[in-house]
């Protein structure tokens, strides 16, 4: 890693999985970012922040965390705290306030339509407790998730999907970083499961710095020179 630079961490969110990030990772690589796409294990949101947090608290030096869907919720409770953590980078993601769930913030504006495509699956988690893993269904996956990406690659991402739990969609979030840590929102205005309108809510209530691209929810896959432009952008200036 260059001198003086951040390492970044990018957390993926339900449905995708570290690939997602792959087009921005290369071009972060490029303008020479150490960069860790974490495994987000999407079972629970406490259990889920307290992996990433672990993660992101063994990284010597400065780090900026970029997060997409509920992978903002993800970091945005796990960064909560970490003294080495200097930017919060939200795209297509979650801000939750404290006792905010994924599922409550999506419904709070119209124009999701997640919830007409998902497929539950029954699942014994660790602790023996039973819940539901959450799947979009391959055949709506590419008009849902990501309808601005080619769509040979959106069959393949449908296939490798993570699911997440409804528990992890339900949990309140019990920290919420964005209020100490200087933020930047990239809004995609053709988000089928968050809806734009949701995002910049979420943007101005944390009085963050906003870009706003046309769009669907797969921004990190469909638009990663623009995202890795913002996480960039947000290194710089808390440097």
């Amino acid at each position: 890693m260059t001198s003086g630079k951040p390492t970044v961490v990018l957390v993926h969110g339900a449905f995708a999985d570290s690939s997602s990030w792959n087009g921005v990772v290369e071009r972060l690589q490029s303008h020479d970012y150490r960069v860790v796409s974490a495994s987000n294990p999407l079972r629970g949101l406490t259990s889920d922040a307290a992996h990433v947090r672990e993660l992101v608290a063994a990284i010597d030096g400065p780090v900026v965390l970029a997060g997409h869907s509920y992978g903002g919720s993800v970091m945005s409770v796990a960064a909560k705290g970490l003294g080495n953590v200097r930017a919060l980078v939200f795209a297509a993601a979650f801000l939750p306030e404290v006792g905010e769930s994924a599922i409550a913030l999506s419904g709070k504006f119209p124009g999701s339509t997640l919830a007409d495509v998902l497929r539950p699956v029954p699942v014994t988690l660790l602790d023996g407790s039973q819940a539901a893993d959450l799947y979009i269904e391959q055949s709506a996956f590419h008009q849902q998730f990501a309808a601005d990406v080619p769509a040979e690659t959106t069959a393949v991402m449908a296939a490798i999907q993570r699911p997440v739990t409804d528990a992890a969609l339900g949990e309140g979030a019990s920290a919420a970083a964005w209020k100490d840590i200087p933020s930047w929102v990239l809004v995609a205005t053709e988000d089928r499961n968050i809806p734009a309108q949701t995002q910049l809510f979420m943007a101005e209530r944390a009085d963050a710095t906003v870009m706003s691209l046309t769009s669907s929810h797969a921004v990190s896959v469909s638009r990663p020179g623009d995202v890795a432009r913002l996480v960039n952008e947000a290194a710089q200036a808390t440097a």
